[in-house]
């Protein structure tokens, strides 16, 4: 018979390993990061309650002239509206927990350290067109979500804060207007849409001329006395 050729000999193949000089990072469980969120938000709230009232539980005027001293700001500094803007306060003068942990998310800080730091670029968020049209909106001034309207003495505050930097004239001689009328009891509230109708007169209306302006066109009624009030004032 002649010889029969051995079968090759199946070679087996060594299960994979890891050397054992190589280091692998271990992967964070959930657990872990939960943990983790938790505790930062958890130092959020415990710098909440510094500021806030203990019966309340909402930081109150009293808080934020704490924060504001803290921040080295004045409690009539226009960043400190601009905070209350960027966490959607719902009351004036008055900042809630859920409030205090959007605006820290919002601008990514964890300490008011960071939070001062964070106010420059906070303002020159606010300063672009579009974010500054509704930052003029004062729904964050408002007490009562039901409220539509601020006292006559209390605009000519925010006129001076929000607006006097970026049209002083206007402001001064609308100012002065509206204490007239405070005084001849003629308006002792001014509504949202007059507040809207005079960031609009200020940023289409020539002053002091006022050349372009129309009592034809749909102005509110308190800007056509403005207007008219003005060409006695210059005739």
């Amino acid at each position: 018979m002649p010889p029969t050729a051995s079968k090759p000999s199946k070679k087996r193949s060594k299960p994979y390993t890891v050397a054992s000089s190589a280091t692998v990072d271990p992967v964070p469980s959930v657990s872990s990061k939960t943990k983790k969120s938790t505790k930062e938000k958890d130092a959020k709230y415990q710098l909440f309650n510094k500021y806030a009232n203990t019966s309340s539980g909402v930081i109150d005027p009293e808080g934020i002239e704490k924060l504001c001293s803290k921040l080295k700001v004045s409690h009539t500094d226009i960043k400190i509206l601009m905070l209350a803007w960027k966490m959607k306060a719902e009351r004036q003068g008055y900042f809630t927990k859920a409030e205090w942990r959007r605006v820290f998310k919002a601008l990514k800080v964890d300490t008011i350290k960071k939070l001062k730091k964070a106010l420059p670029e906070l303002e020159k968020e606010v300063r672009e067109p579009l974010n500054f049209a509704d930052f003029y909106a004062f729904r964050y001034c408002l007490t009562d979500e039901r409220q539509n309207c601020l006292d006559i003495e209390t605009i000519c505050q925010l006129l001076d804060l929000v607006l006097g930097s970026t049209f002083r004239d206007q402001v001064d001689h609308f100012v002065d207007y509206l204490k007239y009328l405070r005084i001849q009891k003629d308006y002792k509230v001014i509504t949202m849409d007059q507040w809207m109708g005079f960031y609009r007169f200020c940023n289409e209306i020539s002053f002091p001329d006022m050349t372009n302006y129309s009592l034809e066109l749909a102005w509110p009624l308190i800007l056509d006395n403005f207007f008219e009030w003005m060409r006695e004032k210059q005739a």
